[in-house]
């Protein structure tokens, strides 16, 4: 038997690019409340700071793991109440896709895929820390890619000119 079966399902005949899902994980999950017990009497409003990462490795031909990293740090003043750290990892299968469109997949529509575990499990380590419910708001993946598409774009045409004009002043 030649065709290979994943998820207990044999793929029908691929007649372009095929996506699937293989593997959804929490690949590291860290929460911390350095002033606890004090923190819990804070009376003041709370500052909510998020940082989110994202990285691709290659696995094979056709496989990519993908890690969404999502930093949410609440401070009141200068003191940090609580800091809430998932990378939500997923493994998928992305056959047939021209270059650029693979970019893209894995970068607007595999995070989409992560997002919804990430933004779960941050919220259930919130409020398993003592703190109020926390749910994030959805993110546009596709605005997110498009900006960094279009810094790499700033950035290659800036590299270019300080190249050419390298090049201008030591033909000089």
């Amino acid at each position: 038997m030649s065709d290979e079966i994943t998820n207990g399902v044999a793929p029908a005949e691929a007649t372009g690019p095929v996506f699937t899902v293989e593997k959804i994980y929490a690949k590291d999950v860290s929460f911390e409340v350095p002033g606890a017990p004090g923190v819990f009497n804070e009376a003041t409003q709370p500052q909510l700071q998020m940082n989110l990462q994202q990285g691709v490795q290659r696995l094979n031909d056709s496989a990519f793991e993908v890690v969404l990293g999502i930093t949410l740090t609440c401070n009141v003043g200068d003191k940090a109440m609580y800091v809430a750290e998932v990378k939500q990892a997923g493994v998928f299968g992305l056959v047939g896709f021209d270059a650029a469109t693979l970019d893209g997949m894995l970068g607007v529509h595999c995070p989409n895929v992560l997002y919804p575990y990430a933004r779960q499990l941050i919220s259930e380590l919130i409020q398993a820390g003592g703190f109020p419910p926390f749910f994030l708001q959805p993110i546009n993946f596709e605005a997110l890619y498009a900006e960094g598409l279009r810094q790499r774009a700033a950035q290659q045409a800036t590299a270019g000119t300080s190249l050419a004009d390298s090049e201008t002043a030591g033909n000089a």
